[in-house]
Order: C-alpha cells, then structure tokens, then sequence
C-alpha cells in the first residue's frame, strides 16, 4: 500500500466531530484532559509493576507485563494486515480477557476500537459493520450455541471494507486464528519499557478511540463517539471520587461492550494498576464465590446483577466482607433494592448511578458526609459535568425540585455520533447534551430520574429501540399499525411489549410473530414477551400513536 494511498485511508475514515481548539483549551487547562492514553499506562504498569495481576479469567491469570507485550504483538499482527491510524476494528466478544489485549492494541496502533454486543444479531452487527467501516473483525468460533462464523459468512458480501476476521478461541479453515497469528510473533523483540511515558505511542490524546453503538428512538442504532481524552476524564473522575486504588480488586459482570464494562475493566484497569476479574456469563453463585475467592472489592452492574445477589446472599445467610463498594445503573433501580443490598452487604456501600455511553457517568453515588440512604433514594451525585434541568417542551431552564429535561455537559461528553446531524440535533446551542431523560435535582447536586422522553426500553441495562422493532412488524403481510412499548419485568426491569392493529382478514398469534422475528434476524433479547391485538391505536390529532395509553 503506497502512502498516497495511505493517507487517503486516514483523511476517509475521520468522522466530523464537535471537537474544536477552545473546547481543547478550556478542558486541558482545567487538568480534566490529562493527555494521557491507555498505551501510557499500560506501559507504565508492563515498567513498573511487570508480575502484577492485571486480569483473572476464569482459570486464566495474565500480568501487566504479559498483557502489554501480547497487545504489541498484536499491532504488529495488524500493521501486517494493512491496518493504519483511523482504522476501525471491531470485537463482538464475551467478557474473555483477549478484549483487554484487543482494546489496548487499538489505543497503541492508533486504531479506533468498536465493542459490539454479543447477543446482537445479523439485522444489528450488518448495520453496525457498514456504518463503522469496520476493517478487521474478532468474533468467537461459537459461544452460547451460536455459530459466529456462519453470520459473518451471511454478512460478508454486504461489508466491502472488512478486510480481515480473526477468530477468538476457536480454529476455522480460512479465517486467521488469534492464538496463531500470535504465536507467530514469538521472539520478535520487544519494546524497552524506558523512562518516557511517550514513547508508548504517538497518537493524539484527542483522536476518536472508541466507536461504540447504541440503540435510540430512530430505530438503527447511533455510533458515539469517544477520544482517549474523554474517556480518560471518566475514569479519573469516578477513579478519585471512589477512592479506587491498585489495592482494588474489580469484578466485572457487565459485558465489554457495553459503556461500564468497557470503561472499569478494559480502561480503568490500566489507570488504577489494578485486576478485573471477569464473568463472561452472569451468575450469582458464582459471582459470590469469585468475591469471596478473589478478595473483590468493587463491582458495577446493572439491575438484574444486583437483585439476584442480593436475593442470593439473602438465602445463604452470609455477607462478603472484602466488597466494599458496588455501583448499579444501567436501568431502572428500585430503591428497596439498594436498601437489601446494603443490608445484606455490612462493609459496602451500594447506590444507584446514572449515564449513558453518550455521557458515561454523570452521577456516580453518594459523596463523602452525605446520608448512605441518598444512593437507594436518588440515582447519585452530580461528578464531571455540568447539569441543566430544562422544560420538556420549550427547554426553559427550571429550578431544583421541577421536574424536566436532563441536559449535561462537560469533559467525558461524547464528541458526537457518526452521523453529523444526530450530533447537532443531541446538543442544543450551548453545548449540553440532550439526554432524553426526565428528573429533577435534590440536595443541591443529586439527580433522580423520573422517566424518559425517549422511546426507549432498557432491558436488564440493554437499551433496545422500540422502532427498530416496530419497523420489522410492518414488514408482516397482516399487520396494519404496530407499536412496542416497555412492560414490567420481574427480572430485567422492563422487556418488550408488542400491540398490533390487524389488517381485515387477518390472524396474527403470538407463536407466528415470534417466528417472523427470529426469521428477520432481530437479536432475542428484542422479541416482544407479550402481543396484544387492537382494534385502533390511539393518537393525538396529528396522528401520533400515545404510547402512554
């Protein structure tokens, strides 16, 4: 490949941003934009802690230094397939600790790295691999039953830019085995890990690092942007604002894919000098004994993870005494279950957060001197951002207490999405990202969330658009109008809901709608559990559907 040619790649794969040199300015000169990127750390870690811990999997254990030089030869893997600064590669892997060698690759080659779901399906990951452009793909061979392989070969005719596809734990003629492609590497010297932080990579602090893609109300799901600044900024913040040091020990049930995992066992790992012990399929049996057998002191999960270890302790009658602390957000948190929690849990402090991969952490629990009880009565403590509560409909700034809008802004804030237009249509003319949220704000800085302007249903910290859905129902010869909206679920907090007008002479039951949706490809996780047929939907004069109703 001829540097013309090159050059070319880098200039094409850019995507426009809301980056700019004041933005810049203001954040560096406050220090919430150190400069400092995950190939600095973890560099700084292979130097000066090489034989410590840095991710327990299973019965897999890897140190600082083994996962750096792994990492480095893996660029070296890429840099032989063509792969250049800009390029994206993606994973759609388990929580399995070649994520983290993966990840830290991207940031050492420059590459931009997008998590995708494991769950996700034909319909989400041909959209997801278009859209980003994606050039070299990890996937399993198989995991949880289902054949990788078999969907990238449905896909491939469809994605002209994926270039390579390297297969995780699992050989397959014609296709590039990560542990051979490694193995390869072997006795190629590696980088002296010297006293200059800058020589682990020259990549600007401000590039785009991390494309990760999340589900809204337009149906396909919207790629956000992230820099190594801004996610940097995140993990500092909740790093100080937790008092997390490399004494910690972090258990991750949350999958890498998703903003949590990814930023407190793929990124935070590095900056605290810590380990992650990993959980690739949840369970909270499990999940207990690793507590107990690792000496973990720190966890962040959704609801479902925390509900069901609860319930678990509470049948076993024991307590974890090294598990000091424990943030839980992702969906809807009741409040009882933050008070069982720290009931069950004497030496931990469990309260509700708040974000989005948009803008990770807005809230991160309770601040030092405050009432415990605000972590299970507010979804947390306003950290790194600046938090505007404004009218829903005519977006007037309102006081503390009135419920509206939740609109944020400030160092850890996505620099947009892929698609320029959403970006402007996310922030208003100030700079503050609309969250589609509704809340209100209490004791001066706590957020509590009190519904959500999007249409948005967030299954078990999964967000799932409910558009997407909808437009696979229409395509039904016998449905007329659909609408999906979010039910109570004992387990997950919501799940989809589907109701459906009928075209006259039509049947529908619910056994064919979930054939034609397994046959569309729609991950599972977004069938409906429920279908319910309507004579008329009901709408406003303008003829939107009120999905209240």
């Amino acid at each position: 490949m001829d540097t013309e040619e090159l050059e070319m790649r880098r200039k094409d794969s850019v995507w426009k941003t809301r980056l700019n040199g004041s933005m810049i300015a203001r954040f560096t000169s406050c220090g919430a934009w150190s400069g400092i990127t995950l190939a600095h750390s973890a560099r700084q870690c292979a130097r000066e802690t090489p034989d410590r811990v840095a991710v327990i999997d299973g019965g897999e254990v890897r140190t600082f230094r083994q996962v750096f030089d792994e990492a480095v030869s893996l660029v070296a893997v890429l840099h032989e397939m063509g792969m250049v600064q800009g390029d994206v590669l993606s994973f759609q892997l388990p929580n399995w600790r070649e994520t983290m060698v993966i990840n830290l690759a991207a940031s050492l080659g420059g590459f931009i790295v997008n998590p995708v779901v494991p769950i996700y399906r034909d319909a989400e990951v041909g959209f997801i691999l278009r859209n980003s452009r994606t050039r070299v793909l990890f996937v399993p061979e198989t995991f949880r039953g289902f054949d990788y392989l078999a969907m990238v070969e449905r896909l491939r005719p469809e994605l002209p830019d994926l270039q390579e596809v390297i297969v995780v734990r699992g050989e397959r003629p014609g296709y590039t085995s990560y542990l051979s492609s490694l193995t390869k590497q072997q006795g190629v010297p590696r980088p002296e890990y010297g006293a200059n932080p800058d020589e682990a990579t020259d990549v600007d602090p401000n590039d785009v690092k991390l494309l990760l893609y999340t589900s809204g109300t337009t149906g396909h799901p919207k790629g956000v942007l992230h820099s190594h600044n801004t996610l940097r900024s995140e993990v500092d913040a909740v790093t100080n604002f937790w008092k997390l040091s490399q004494d910690d020990v972090i258990l991750m049930p949350s999958p890498v894919t998703h903003i949590t995992g990814y930023l407190y066992a793929l990124e935070m790992t590095f900056a605290l000098g810590a380990p992650v012990v990993f959980m690739d399929r949840w369970n909270a049996v499990c999940a207990t004994e690793l507590v107990v057998e690792r000496g973990v002191t720190v966890s962040i999960g959704a609801t479902p993870f925390l509900a069901e270890l609860v319930a678990e302790l509470e049948s076993q009658r024991v307590t974890l005494p090294s598990l000091r602390l424990f943030a839980c957000g992702g969906a809807p948190v009741p409040t009882e279950v933050v008070r069982r929690a720290n009931n069950v849990l004497p030496n931990c402090l469990v309260f509700r957060v708040y974000g989005s991969s948009e803008a990770p952490t807005i809230t991160v629990g309770v601040a030092a001197g405050d009432p415990a009880e605000l972590g299970a009565s507010t979804d947390g403590c306003i950290v790194n951002h600046e938090v505007r509560i404004v009218d829903a409909v005519n977006g007037e700034p309102l006081p503390d207490g009135k419920e509206g809008e939740i609109l944020t802004r400030g160092p850890e804030v996505m620099l947009g999405y892929t698609r320029w237009e959403d970006t402007l249509d996310a922030f208003d003319e100030d700079g503050f990202f609309r969250t589609g949220d509704l809340g209100f704000i209490s004791h001066d800085r706590y957020i509590t969330i009190s519904g959500r302007k999007k249409d948005l249903i967030i299954r078990g910290g999964e967000n799932i658009s409910a558009k997407e859905i909808e437009d696979v129902l229409y395509r039904h010869p016998a449905v007329a109008e659909a609408a999906v909206v979010a039910m109570p679920h004992l387990r997950m907090g919501e799940t989809p809901a589907a109701f459906v007008v009928l075209r006259p002479g039509t049947t529908l039951t619910f056994e064919e709608m979930t054939a034609f949706l397994e046959e569309a490809r729609l991950a599972r996780q977004k069938i409906p559990e429920r279908l319910f047929t309507i004579d008329q939907m009901p709408q406003t004069a303008s003829g939107k559907v009120l999905k209240h109703v």
